[in-house]
């Protein structure tokens, strides 16, 4: 749960993969309990921006970094191995598409927990994951049937599985990867709607791709072109009033 100080910080970030420069002196500063929705043309570096913020992207081959990324004023762009675990839990990924565990609904909750060493009596685990299904509206959907497959759930259902399980780690902070892009409009706009009440607890930050999604839900807006921040502010400013050209022609369609 997000507490003051927890604040989430990139500075003067650089990124490069295989010698090819993506993203180029990013410096923001994510607002807490807000919902921080980057956006801009495909390619641009949205998602690897994304994914920097937990390390996540260290799986990639070839990467080079320079820079500062701090979450609560330490730094985590050059954190040692055996703390990339801990990073992770405090910052979860929603990915783009559901990536339920090979496992019933209930250990798919449970499994962070243990990994984490949280939670090790049956009944407090009962407790946690009866909590965070109830969280993302899943509970009394699934309730009777948490032994059986996660798989056999719909794909919206298993986007909010994967919601649970990141939030029952007790994070800090949430990305989200397109987390709506592989659902339909009906389930796209339940998980919207979980976002908005989910950051009463939670920073949140998205990718999107879709702009009617970020003008509906974003308190905090970054347009991001060929891997610079452009713009960035309260949303109702960078959407409402640009300040920059480049946004503006964004906003109206003149990229893809």
């Amino acid at each position: 749960m997000t507490s003051p100080g927890n604040e989430l910080q990139v500075k003067n970030f650089n990124l490069s993969i295989e010698g090819q420069p993506i993203l180029r002196d990013v410096n923001l500063t994510f607002p807490e309990r807000k919902i921080t929705c980057i956006v801009g043309p495909s390619g641009c570096g949205k998602s690897t921006l994304l994914k920097s913020l937990n390390r996540l992207i260290d799986t990639t081959d070839d990467v080079r970094t320079s820079g500062e990324i701090s979450l609560a004023g330490k730094d985590i762009l050059h954190a040692k191995e055996a703390d990339l675990l801990e990073l992770r839990r405090r910052i979860g990924l929603v990915p783009q598409r559901p990536c339920p565990l090979p496992m019933s609904i209930y250990e798919n909750v449970a499994f962070g927990c243990r990994i984490h060493g949280m939670h090790k009596k049956r009944k407090e685990m009962n407790e946690v994951v009866e909590k965070y299904l109830t969280e993302v509206g899943l509970w009394e959907e699934v309730k009777n049937r948490l032994g059986s497959s996660a798989a056999r759930l719909s794909i919206g259902q298993q986007q909010r599985l994967c919601l649970a399980r990141s939030l029952a780690v007790e994070p800090e902070i949430i990305l989200a990867d397109e987390a709506t892009s592989a659902l339909d409009p009906m389930s796209s706009r339940t998980v919207e709607e979980l976002f908005v009440k989910l950051k009463e607890k939670y920073s949140i930050i998205m990718v999107t791709h879709t702009l009617p999604q970020a003008l509906r839900i974003a308190d905090y807006a970054v347009f991001l072109y060929l891997g610079e921040v452009i713009e960035e502010g309260d949303a109702s400013q960078v959407f409402g009033n640009p300040r920059e050209e480049l946004t503006k022609r964004y906003l109206q369609g003149g990229f893809s």
